[in-house]
């Protein structure tokens, strides 16, 4: 009976329009009053304390640098209604006589408060439904010791695309299936969250096709299981695979932080050794545990995740000659150059310069990888990071292209960049007929 309010879309629709108009509600009720002392020095206190709470919030990200970008307008806006509120409660809290009275002051702070995390959700496209935000599991995920670890592989023909001989087995499930999966640090030592994996449909039959891998890197701050939650990486996958008799790439979504908040840049520094663990130990654990064709391997990321699929692609391209750059920077950074040599590299800039794409990609020659670098239309400042990526990477020998989608830089755009995108990295891949680059508009 819950079903349907758990599954109902949260990013926009008519739950997060129900509660933005609940909110506003209770938040008018908040202040309703006739009193010249509550409009003339009640509510202009509450509202000068929610705004200094967003202004020290900015001014705490700027200092700390918990994740590299400032908080945008439309955040400190959101975190200074919800305050304001409950300073706007507990000032109408003392005046009030009557649990009846209490009860609707107290209804009122929880709908002002649940609006703000619903338009902070629906900026940054965080978490689609609210089953996901309670983190229910979801009726595709599978335990991966249910599945029986060896299959008749069904194999691509030399020089030939696996589409071109692969025909779907009988009984072979319509959609894919995703899992919790821990691949170990043997060989970096990076203390990693557990990873999430996506199957296609192809993989679970019998016989098996032998699929190629992408390996996708969430942002930061957050973990793996935000490229299936915000990013719908599975509904996106098996869109692909129901076109195309059930194939897809495998996707696995490894932890390359190590925390919510952790920044290792995804290199190997003092903060741990991430691209190690990234080259080495997820690769080392494809080849053991899955039947996964790992000589043809793509990588791709949002924000923190792009810049690291970037870093990859520039350091590996014999593992990752293809790669899709979402929103990402142009270097690895820990909010300044100065604090990101300091803490990651004990002061040592050459150590830093050696990890850094802008430094390396003009002494580079890459002319057998290719990418896609995809910011939104409203994402000024990484557009022209990826401006300059762009002219880095073509100057290097890499076939590369940027595109613009709709949005700001969310998860939104993640998404579309992924659903667009796939088809292009699914020829480069080997899975299917190559094709041209998707049709993204960039001005």
């Amino acid at each position: 009976m819950l079903s349907p309010l758990l599954d109902a879309p949260l990013i926009a629709g008519r739950l997060p329009t129900t509660i933005s108009i609940l909110g506003l509600l209770g938040g008018l009720f908040l202040i309703g009053s006739r009193s010249r002392r509550w409009w003339t020095r009640d509510v202009p206190v509450a509202v000068g304390v929610g705004a200094g709470v967003a202004v020290v919030s900015a001014a705490l990200v700027a200092w700390l640098r918990p994740f590299p970008d400032a908080l945008p307008v439309r955040m400190l806006v959101w975190i200074a209604v919800p305050v304001t509120a409950v300073v706007v409660a507990a000032l109408r809290w003392r005046r009030q006589r009557g649990w009846l009275r209490h009860a609707a002051v107290g209804v009122a702070v929880v709908l002002v408060l649940s609006t703000g995390l619903v338009k902070a959700n629906s900026f940054y496209g965080y978490r689609p439904t609210l089953a996901a935000v309670l983190g229910i599991p979801a009726a595709n995920q599978i335990d991966l010791s249910d599945l029986p670890r060896t299959e008749p592989l069904d194999v691509a023909a030399p020089r030939q695309p696996l589409s071109g001989t692969w025909h779907s087995p009988p009984g072979m499930p319509r959609t894919g299936r995703i899992s919790a999966v821990t691949v170990p640090g043997e060989r970096s030592g990076f203390a990693a969250r557990q990873a999430w994996l996506y199957l296609p449909p192809a993989y679970l039959g019998n016989p098996r096709a032998q699929l190629p891998v992408l390996v996708m890197i969430p942002g930061q701050p957050g973990g793996p299981r935000d490229w299936l939650l915000a990013g719908r990486l599975a509904s996106i996958m098996d869109s692909f695979a129901a076109a195309h008799d059930g194939l897809a790439p495998i996707v696995i979504v490894p932890d390359v932080t190590g925390s919510p908040m952790g920044n290792t840049m995804c290199v190997d520094s003092k903060l741990g050794a991430a691209e190690t663990y990234l080259s080495q130990d997820v690769t080392r654990w494809l080849q053991t545990d899955l039947q996964a064709d790992t000589t043809h391997m793509a990588i791709g990321g949002f924000s923190f995740g792009g810049t690291c699929a970037l870093q990859m692609a520039v350091r590996h391209p014999d593992l990752y000659p293809t790669f899709l750059d979402v929103s990402g920077q142009s270097e690895p950074t820990l909010g300044d150059s100065e604090q990101t040599v300091q803490q990651a590299f004990g002061g040592d800039h050459d150590a830093f310069r050696s990890v850094d794409p802008v430094d390396e990609l003009p002494t580079a020659h890459l002319p057998g990888s290719a990418g896609l670098l995809t910011v939104g239309r409203g994402d000024t400042d990484f557009r022209r990071q990826a401006e300059q990526i762009l002219a880095l990477a073509r100057g290097a020998g890499m076939s590369v292209e940027l595109y613009e989608v709709p949005g700001n830089h969310s998860w939104a755009i993640a998404s579309d960049a992924l659903a667009r995108g796939l088809p292009w990295i699914s020829g480069r891949l080997g899975l299917t007929v190559p094709t041209s680059v998707p049709p993204l508009e960039y001005q």
